[in-house]
């Protein structure tokens, strides 16, 4: 062969090549272009096409009709129903106060006494001013005997004798007033003594032996541990609900178990400032209780039945609370009015008018779900 047929040959060879390589190309080229047109028709329709989710048993309720236990929610601290400020009644130096805080008292026990020497100078004095007084009553008395004598002898005039009674008169009304200031003088040396009026324990000492002190002076405060009372502020609305006799739960700092309280009594007033009224609830006391202990807790002011959901299943992300309701396998937005609310096993429910007992609903940890949206249950609902 000559070397230009070789050479033609070879022209023809790589031209065939090329062209080939080109046709190549281009099928490759549509097959791409018709696949991705195929996922782009898939992913349309997997768009048009509404997601089902699948939820587990855990994530829905049954609505039930319910006995839903109402309760009015209280706060305060803790105030013992006994609680004595020991005061001095007279002016003067403070001697034998040996209490402290924490110590226990009795009863008309003595706790402290204030230096006696003036008011017993003070006694002294009143009872010879007494003395003095009756003396006088008495010559007082012998002249008006005698001058009623003289007088039916007609050696003096009847002037004398109504004067001689005068006189009489203002002797013995001398002598009241002594009496009189004997026993102001005694009762400030009784005074001098003082004594615990109830049986207690010392929470304060604010002064001590030595000091000398005015008159209501506090020397010691006692506190009865034996009873107990809550001061709580309520609402009008929920005061209304509230009568003294009605049970309450409350859960005191410091306490490991919850403790019963009654409502004692309710004040008259609503308070001006917060327009709130006050409940007094008596509590029995506790090892452990102490004056100032805050207290929490709720007042069972009845029962309502109406078909019920915890509160967990309502959802608050509308300006309008709603729950998701599962019918025929597909969610149901349904919003709510207000309606009474209390609690189950000491689970908060809310009542649900809106709904029929039997109805499935979410519960919060389904999360928010589109209305309309199709939903499987793993597993029946929750009894």
């Amino acid at each position: 062969m000559t070397t230009s047929r070789l050479r033609k040959t070879l022209y023809w060879a790589l031209a065939g090549l090329a062209v080939a390589a080109l046709a190549l190309g281009v099928v490759r080229a549509l097959h791409k272009r018709s696949a991705q047109a195929a996922q782009a028709n898939a992913a349309a329709q997997a768009l048009q096409t509404a997601p089902v989710y699948e939820v587990a048993a855990r994530d829905v309720f049954t609505v039930r009709r319910l006995a839903l236990q109402q309760t009015a929610e209280v706060s305060g601290s803790l105030v013992a129903v006994q609680t004595v400020a020991i005061k001095a009644r007279v002016a003067g130096e403070l001697q034998g106060l040996n209490k402290r805080e924490g110590d226990s008292v009795a009863a008309n026990e003595v706790v402290a006494r204030i230096d006696p020497t003036e008011p017993q100078a003070r006694v002294r004095q009143a009872e010879q001013q007494a003395e003095s007084a009756l003396a006088q009553v008495r010559i007082a008395q012998r002249n008006q005997n005698n001058n009623q004598a003289l007088v039916q002898q007609g050696f003096i005039s009847a002037t004398a004798l109504d004067t001689s009674q005068a006189n009489l008169a203002a002797a013995e009304a001398n002598h009241r007033a002594a009496m009189a200031a004997l026993d102001i003088a005694r009762k400030s040396l009784a005074d001098t003594v003082l004594r615990s009026p109830i049986a207690g324990q010392i929470a304060s000492r604010p002064v001590r032996n030595g000091e000398r002190v005015g008159v209501d002076t506090r020397v010691l405060e006692v506190v009865d541990l034996s009873a107990f009372e809550v001061e709580a502020a309520l609402s009008p609305a929920d005061a209304a609900r509230i009568a003294p006799g009605q049970r309450a739960r409350l859960v005191v700092e410091g306490l490991p178990e919850p403790v019963n309280a009654t409502v004692a009594r309710i004040n008259p007033s609503v308070q001006a400032g917060s327009r709130s009224v006050l409940v007094y609830l008596r509590l029995t006391a506790q090892p452990g209780m102490r004056q100032g202990l805050f207290a929490r807790g709720g007042i069972v002011a009845g029962t309502v039945e109406a078909p019920a959901v915890p509160v967990s299943a309502i959802r608050n992300d509308r300006p309008e609370p709603y729950v998701q309701v599962l019918r025929d396998g597909v969610v149901k937005h349904v919003g709510l009015t207000p309606a009474p609310t209390g609690s189950v096993d000491g689970v908060p429910h809310q009542a649900v008018p809106a709904l029929a007992e039997g109805d499935t609903v979410l519960a919060a940890t389904a999360g928010a779900i589109r209305d309309g949206t199709r939903v499987n249950l793993a597993a029946a609902a929750k009894p």
